[in-house]
């Protein structure tokens, strides 16, 4: 996957943005989302778990760490980890039931060098552009899985 530059106008734009990153992405693929507070991490990913077939609604799960929910490959797992010093400091399970065969994970606020978030295989950056306007950054990550190849 080539990296990608994209601008939305607004929120229904960002989802519909998340959409397209989710046929993107197989069994245990693992993306990482950072932006600053309001960039609209959570509508993408609202936007890309709709896409996977999840039915409920989607919310931020910054005071819970992580939520899962039932998608038609599996789960969708939304982990926010802003409100973590750092993984290290962490029981090394916390993000067990988040990633993995069977899930598609998207992390917020994801830490750098964190191991558990060593094989995430596209990065994606909001950043504010003005108004509802967000620049959206995606990339395919040189540590994930080859295109194509296993997740």
């Amino acid at each position: 996957m080539a990296p990608r530059s994209v601008e939305t106008a607004g929120p229904l734009e960002t989802e519909s943005l998340g959409g397209e990153l989710a046929a993107l992405l197989s069994d245990g693929d693992v993306v990482l989302v950072r932006g600053e507070l309001g960039a609209g991490k959570t509508t993408l990913v609202r936007g890309a778990a709709r896409a996977l077939g999840v039915s409920e609604a989607v919310t931020s799960p910054t005071f819970a760490i992580g939520n899962r929910y039932r998608a038609a490959l599996g789960t969708v797992s939304h982990l926010d980890l802003y409100r973590l010093a750092a993984l290290e400091q962490e029981d090394p399970a916390l993000l067990e039931d988040y990633l993995g065969p069977g899930r598609i994970a998207f992390v917020e606020w994801p830490k750098d060098g964190a191991p558990e978030l060593a094989g995430a295989r596209i990065s994606v950056t909001l950043t504010h552009r003005g108004g509802d306007r967000r620049g959206i950054e995606i990339a395919e990550l040189a540590d994930g899985p080859a295109e194509g190849g296993p997740a």
